[in-house]
């Protein structure tokens, strides 16, 4: 999981959007509201929106994904990783109880979880 990810929020041009994802190295944005997750933006949606004309008029809110695959920060990862499976997530966004996102895993953290396991190099963070 990556911890304090990066966010935006739903008035975020594209082209801004491609430049934080890009400068990060990052896939994956949770859209925040006045501090509300209302959504994630990935860099499949901007793709997509950039092909569009009058991209230079789109937000993030035209593209985003609503109501994004939440869990706490305690799910077991046999759990996250198997319902991001069933449902083809790319990402779940790791809330605490008072909403506020602490961490984001990806499906890239998942092949990174698994590849350990195979190697049995894998070692669950202690709580």
């Amino acid at each position: 999981m990556s911890t304090l990810p990066y966010t935006t929020s739903p008035q975020t041009t594209i082209d801004q959007a491609i430049k934080v994802m890009k400068e990060h190295h990052i896939r994956h944005l949770p859209v925040e509201d006045s501090g509300h997750l209302v959504g994630v933006v990935t860099d499949g949606d901007i793709n997509l929106a950039a092909s569009f004309s009058h991209v230079e008029s789109l937000l993030i809110d035209d593209v985003m994904t609503r109501k994004p695959y939440t869990i706490p920060p305690h799910t077991p990862i046999d759990h996250v990783v198997l319902t991001m499976a069933e449902h083809k997530y790319g990402c779940a966004i790791v809330k605490q109880d008072n909403g506020k996102i602490v961490g984001i895993f990806t499906a890239n953290d998942a092949l990174r979880v698994l590849g350990e396991i195979l190697q049995g190099n894998f070692k669950p963070l202690e709580h």
